[in-house]
């Protein structure tokens, strides 16, 4: 059954609470971990997904270039605000099965099994075959004043980034390590006005400082105080320990920068120093796979000098070989592994029951007049409402993808003598409900993943029969719309990843010559589930028109 809200929604399944305080602790199954949702983290995730494979991304929002207002260099993109890529690739992965949940990874270890455990934010783990860390790394800004409050806007670091934008202009480039000197060339070409401020020379070229100078660059040797703006909050200058002032409509600044490996530790993996001596990474193999087999990255935490659209490329790269390797194993056990069956299948495989044994109260509500035919009950979980159907005179088929579920279905008809027909099986399998057609088609509380094609959407609509009905009811999913704390609470459940109520109710009324939208409202959630907090629920039934 399928009321009681602890579960999440999945392949015509039933769903997990998605309300307001009250939070359980989940644990979900997949294929493939995403432990960032990035550039490269989504770019695995996208190539992974359309290879059919259960992927999961846990972005906390802590992107590299999060201040910086565009990007740059990313052919089809120039110019574009990172966060429209961000919500671009999040849609694309949904699109194809995948998920993106707001939270934050607190630890990965190895279980007994060899598959990885993901310790979330709220107490809630994932377990993945594979993991991917697309975390980043992070600045280290020198301690100027002025320095953290410009960066990403007028204080900057990479030529390919923000270079032609402050071509021309009045750079003062400051080094604070002897790697900081290595973009110089690349701005002396991009203006004629550019000033080197060695604020700490230790450990530098002095052959490349004199280059500099001799080619017309003026070198500065002295400890900068701060980073001064002007009322528009612009740079204006920057302000020497001797007190004298460079003008400046920029600063150049390299950073220092570590790896974000720091969750990897419980699988014995740190970062590891970089060539240049200015920070770490997170050293990996051809395939991008760590020492930890099983366990890749790809992205900046990989290598700093990265760009977003070099980043995305690599976890495009990465994720095929992460795909590769699934499929090589299930090769090996000469297996169709299917992440889904598997995610739901450990929800329904401990001894205690999942749901409550009610009947949604809206299914009895909408469903007591109508008379008794063929009903197809969609994401039947442990069969509540199937057998409830099948007691008042329904013909039922019952369907899931999970074994474990029908199999208590299947135990539940025969203690009360009922006769169900169990299907199992997916929305979005070429044909999951036969060639059947059905009296009433129930969706209670259940969902199934999206496809660019919306196979599962067409299945279920053409599951009803000429003159029958659909029944679908969904919680509001309001809540699941506000921000969310990811420092102390994952969301386990990604909406925007299924085929909802409203993209239902949508396909019907493009088509009002083949449908009739009866209701389409929110109501309060009936009594009956087993749970007492309030929860509203968006009912929608339609009648397929008769055939005349």
């Amino acid at each position: 059954m399928r009321d009681h809200p602890t579960q999440t929604p999945r392949s015509g399944h039933a769903e997990q609470h998605v309300g307001h305080a009250h939070h359980s602790t989940l644990e979900r199954h997949c294929d493939v971990a995403v432990i960032g949702g990035s550039a490269a983290g989504l770019a695995a995730a996208l190539q992974i997904s359309r290879q059919r494979r259960g992927v999961i991304v846990v972005d906390d929002g802590t992107p590299r270039n999060a201040p910086a207002a565009h990007m740059h260099g990313f052919l089809g993109h120039e110019g574009i605000a990172p966060g429209e890529l961000r919500v671009a690739g999040r849609e694309e992965v949904r699109r194809h099965g995948g998920e993106v949940l707001s939270g934050r990874v607190v630890g990965v270890h190895r279980r007994d099994d060899g598959r990885f455990r993901l310790d979330l934010t709220g107490g809630h783990a994932l377990v993945a075959r594979r993991v991917l860390a697309a975390t980043g790394l992070s600045d280290e800004l020198p301690a100027i004043d002025g320095v953290a409050e410009g960066w990403g806007r007028g204080v900057i670091h990479c030529p390919f980034c923000h270079g032609f934008e402050v071509r021309d202009q009045r750079l003062v480039q400051i080094v604070t390590h002897p790697w900081g000197l290595h973009p110089a060339p690349l701005f002396r070409h991009l203006t004629d006005r550019l000033t080197v401020v060695l604020h700490d020379p230790a450990g530098l070229d002095e052959g490349a400082v004199e280059a500099l100078a001799a080619s017309g660059v003026t070198v500065e040797r002295g400890e900068v105080r701060r980073v001064r703006t002007g009322p528009d909050g612009a740079v204006s200058a920057v302000e020497l320990g001797d007190d004298r002032v460079l003008e400046a409509d920029a600063v150049v600044v390299g950073p220092r920068f570590r790896a974000r490996a720091g969750v990897l530790s419980g699988v014995g993996l740190a970062a590891t120093p970089h060539p240049t001596g200015a920070g770490d990474v997170l050293t990996v193999d051809p395939r991008g796979e760590t020492a930890v087999p099983g366990v890749y990255a790809a992205g900046n935490i990989t290598d700093p000098s990265l760009q977003v659209l070099p980043s995305a490329a690599q976890g495009s790269q990465v994720g095929a070989m992460i795909s590769f390797s699934l499929a090589e194993e299930d090769l090996r056990a000469a297996v169709r592994h299917s992440g889904e069956e598997a995610d739901w299948d450990q929800r329904y495989g401990g001894r205690d029951r999942v749901w409550s044994a009610n009947p949604n109260g809206t299914l009895v509500h909408e469903v007591t007049a109508l008379p008794p035919g063929r009903a197809l009950d969609v994401g039947t979980g442990e069969g509540a409402d199937a057998l409830w159907l099948a007691e008042h005179g329904w013909k039922v088929t019952a369907t899931d993808i999970s074994g474990n579920a029908l199999e208590r279905v299947r135990a539940e008809a025969g203690r009360r003598g009922l006769d169900v027909t169990l299907v199992r099986g997916d929305a979005n399998d070429p044909a999951p409900f036969g060639t059947e057609t059905f009296d009433l088609v129930s969706l209670q509380y259940g969902s199934f993943k999206r496809t660019p094609d919306q196979r599962g959407l067409r299945n279920l609509l053409a599951a009803v029969a000429s003159g029958g009905t659909l029944l679908v009811v969904h919680h509001d999913l309001t809540p699941l719309r506000e921000p969310a704390d990811v420092a102390t609470q994952t969301r386990m459940y990604d909406p925007e990843a299924f085929v909802g109520v409203d993209e239902v109710a949508a396909a019907l009324t493009a088509d009002p010559g083949t449908w009739q939208v009866e209701i389409h409202e929110t109501r309060p959630r009936p009594p009956g589930a087993a749970s007492t907090h309030h929860v509203s629920d968006v009912v929608l039934r339609a009648t397929r028109r008769a055939v005349v």
